[in-house]
């Protein structure tokens, strides 16, 4: 098992901020994912989504206006119009996502990572 793990960051963020500290903290190896600048894939994002368990339209920030001005709370689209909204979106992203041997979190609240380091 490898003590690296992945974070999805966005440095404007506190939570985001707060994971990068707990993780240096801990002293253990991070490759950081500016998810804005290097949105993830589809492969990638449907990765994300098993691992943490989630339909796509639960890992989004619903209160971002690409949420509302793409007509994102429609129950009428499919998973797959979802997932291609993150990827045209990445705002949307709920974050920080941190991954760790198969497994992720969303650090909302902090405890979830702490929980698969």
């Amino acid at each position: 098992m490898s003590d690296k793990v992945t974070i999805y960051h966005n440095p404007r963020c506190s939570k985001s901020r707060a994971a990068m500290e707990l993780l240096s903290d801990k002293g253990i190896e991070t490759e950081v994912v500016k998810y804005l600048e290097t949105p993830p894939d589809r492969t990638t994002l449907i990765d994300l989504l098993d691992m943490l368990g989630l339909e796509p339209r639960d890992l989004m920030r619903k209160g971002e206006a690409e949420y509302k001005d793409n007509n994102l709370a429609d129950e009428s689209l499919s998973d797959d119009d979802l997932v291609d909204a993150l990827i045209k979106h990445p705002r949307l992203l709920e974050r920080p996502i941190v991954v760790k041997d198969g497994q992720a979190a969303i650090g909302r609240p902090i405890e979830n990572i702490i929980e698969i380091l």
